[in-house]
């Protein structure tokens, strides 16, 4: 997988940087609550547990016992030694359709014409009916109803269907194989993933950062969670996921760490692993621009996750509290009407 998605999410042809960029360790453990951007309110929510809490709504609750807090360390021990080998960690993830990397070298190819993409586009159905609800979606805004390929190929532009094709390559990485955990979290965690990777995208801009790039750390910030559930499913024995506060804190500082390492392996662009690192504010990347985008997309997120999911008022200070260009972010993140 590293080879198609150095050439072409890289925009060029990729090599491991000569020096590479600094890697910050995994992210302490929080000591409080991280404040959404732009507000002012002394209510927040938390970055980790609540975020943690959302994710593991549905798994039955249990008392923790002896056996199940041996299986939390080795998970978190087995984390440690992928972060150091992230290559073992591919096994853990699935493969992409073979489409989107073909799609994605035309794109990066100026004299691959809209018509030699829509053949590419037409071979996969999958992926023709993504395009076309894409197009017809209010972020584009098409005066009339889009119902060809051609059609939407034009309202969503090269930038767009880079995007697009980036998404499409990502959600399996999300999927529902594996045991109870992985299929019981895989939704949420797709949903998290898909929103924080448009909110990166959006706020790249006003930071200074490529809107690509954020949209692309966006999609990568969740893999080692993904990788971290299908652990916990060789080794728990019970339904319920440990919700122990140092515990949690603990495994999300080593699955984000475990992620930007694996954005290391593939060589994504160097900005992209610091970033991940440096989203929650800790760590020298934390005052790089990207990183700064990353950062106040999370914290959008769960704010509207939370609010989607009625654990938090709409008009609770953490929302109304919000600096107007965040506030039009976190609008732009409301679901679509009429879905779930």
């Amino acid at each position: 997988m590293k080879n198609w998605i150095a050439r072409l999410f890289g925009g060029g042809e990729a090599s491991a940087p000569a020096t590479p960029a600094p890697v910050d360790p995994a992210p302490p453990a929080s000591s409080g609550p991280t404040p959404a951007p732009g507000n002012t309110a002394t209510r927040e929510p938390d970055p980790i547990l609540d975020f943690w809490h959302w994710l593991t709504a549905g798994a039955a609750a249990a008392a923790p016992t002896p056996q199940a807090a041996t299986h939390a360390q080795l998970v978190l021990a087995e984390l440690d030694r992928l972060i150091d080998a992230p290559l073992d960690a591919a096994g853990l993830v699935p493969r992409v359709p073979e489409v989107i990397p073909q799609l994605l070298r035309s794109l990066r190819d100026e004299g691959a014409s809209s018509a030699d993409l829509a053949r590419q586009v037409a071979r996969d159905p999958a992926l023709v009916a993504e395009l076309i609800r894409e197009a017809n979606t209010p972020y584009y805004r098409a005066a009339a109803q889009v119902r060809t390929i051609d059609a939407a190929l034009l309202v969503l532009g090269r930038n767009g269907l880079r995007m697009l094709l980036a998404r499409a390559a990502f959600r399996p990485l999300a999927g529902t194989q594996g045991g109870r955990h992985t299929r019981q979290a895989a939704p949420r965690i797709w949903r998290h993933t898909e929103k924080t990777a448009l909110a990166a995208s959006l706020r790249a801009p006003a930071m200074g950062a490529d809107p690509f790039e954020a949209y692309l750390a966006g999609l990568m910030a969740d893999l080692g969670l993904i990788v971290a559930l299908r652990l916990f499913d060789g080794m728990l024995e019970t339904d319920a996921l440990p919700q122990d506060p140092a515990f949690v804190s603990a495994l999300l500082g080593r699955t984000r760490a475990l992620a930007a390492h694996i954005a290391m392996q593939w060589e994504l662009p160097p900005p992209i692993p610091a970033a991940i690192l440096g989203a929650p504010g800790s760590g020298p990347s934390a005052v790089q621009p990207l990183a700064a985008a990353l950062g106040q997309a999370e914290r959008l997120v769960l704010l509207r996750l939370l609010v989607d999911s009625g654990a938090l008022a709409q008009d609770d200070p953490a929302v109304t509290g919000l600096a107007p260009a965040c506030a039009r972010v976190f609008e732009r993140l409301a679901p679509a009407e009429g879905s779930a």
